[in-house]
């Protein structure tokens, strides 16, 4: 039997669909987080193996993995987060070819997740360039453009992808860690003036998390290290994780509250991740040669991940790359399942090629 797979591991969870050579979906599972640079290699690959395990069982495909005798795989294609460097693919690449009976060649491909953001452009024929963008638990902003020898996709530049010390701006993270240094401002401010900060519902709930009465005992918890064992569960979490957690707090503050701070919290991070489109389209760049430039009015923008997932934060994106100058052709979302699919649907005509040869 020749099946298709398709995994997006990212830093929350594996998804993986499986279809047919006729592109049909035979079945969609999901694992546990994924991403190469948080974790073990070990550990990447029993994320893997639980989704595609579920997934074979789901669409009734007896194989055990590795596959025993023939591997049921005609082809597979994985975006991994944290992949970001031929080293990082070189030491992916061996493990999952192992694991699915696939040499490692044309029909096994391991690049960044955000990789399988660039497939919208072949939906719109008149256009060559894409520019994917990931806002999630972290954030990468990606541009892509089409071979005109054989019309398969490149990558031109990125920007981001750095992992929550040193990035991750709009993403779960940065939202998460802004809204506690907003607070923290606003508090400092206060005690220049002599006036209590301006009430904020996300303020309140923020608090309320931690279990906290005053803003200054934010800064412990916050910092608390990871090894050190807490009665609440919640400051059991990773310290990024703390952070990033927040951020559902932040969404329901500006967009059910119409809370202030946390609007301009948003605003704030969705201008990280439109500052990172905008340095890929040459925003401060001199000489940028003819055949890189990409030109948002005759691309398309794909966005992916959880927190872009949501329209208005989305819009907030847009709005700050139209104040730059920059209206793309076409926006998409492409959510969680539509990731790994649209990858599959597309990827079935070419590796079928590839087999044939």
């Amino acid at each position: 039997m020749s099946l298709y797979l398709c995994a997006d591991c990212g830093g929350s969870k594996t998804s993986v669909a499986i279809c047919d050579v006729q592109g049909t979906i035979l079945a969609r599972a999901l694992g546990g987080p994924s991403n190469f640079a948080y974790i073990s290699l070990e550990q990447l690959i029993a994320a893997v193996t639980e989704a595609i395990s579920s997934a074979l069982t789901a669409c009734s495909v007896p194989s055990t993995l590795p596959p025993v005798g023939t591997t049921p795989f005609a082809a597979a294609s994985f975006g991994v987060s944290g992949v970001d460097s031929p080293s990082a693919v070189a030491a992916l690449t061996p493990a999952l070819s192992s694991l699915l009976g696939i040499p490692p060649g044309p029909r096994l491909t391991v690049a960044n997740d955000a990789h399988l953001l660039a497939t919208p452009i072949f939906m719109h024929p008149e256009i060559a360039h894409a520019v994917a963008v990931i806002g999630g638990t972290g954030s990468i902003a990606v541009s892509f453009r089409t071979k005109e020898v054989d019309g398969s996709i490149e990558e031109l530049a990125r920007i981001g992808g750095w992992g929550w010390i040193l990035g991750d701006e709009g993403g779960g993270f940065s939202v998460g860690r802004e809204a506690v240094r907003h607070i923290l401002l606003d508090y400092d401010r206060a005690s220049v003036t002599g006036r209590p900060p301006t009430p904020s519902t996300l303020t309140t709930s923020l608090l309320q998390r931690f279990g906290l009465s005053h803003v200054p005992e934010l800064l412990p918890l916050i910092h608390l290290a990871d090894s050190v064992a807490a009665d609440s569960s919640y400051l059991k979490q990773p310290r990024e994780k703390r952070l990033s957690s927040l951020s559902p707090l932040v969404f329901t503050a500006a967009f059910e509250h119409n809370d202030v701070l946390a609007l301009r919290i948003l605003r704030s991070c969705a201008g990280f991740l439109a500052e990172y489109v905008s340095i890929l389209l040459g925003d401060g760049a001199e000489d940028v040669p003819s055949d890189r430039v990409v030109r948002a009015q005759e691309s398309v923008i794909s966005f992916g991940g959880s927190l872009v997932g949501i329209e208005k934060y989305r819009a907030l994106v847009l709005e700050d790359l139209e104040r730059r100058g920059h209206v793309f052709k076409y926006v998409v979302f492409v959510d969680g399942q539509e990731k790994c699919c649209l990858p599959l649907l597309l990827g079935v005509r070419s590796s079928a090629r590839v087999l044939s040869n």
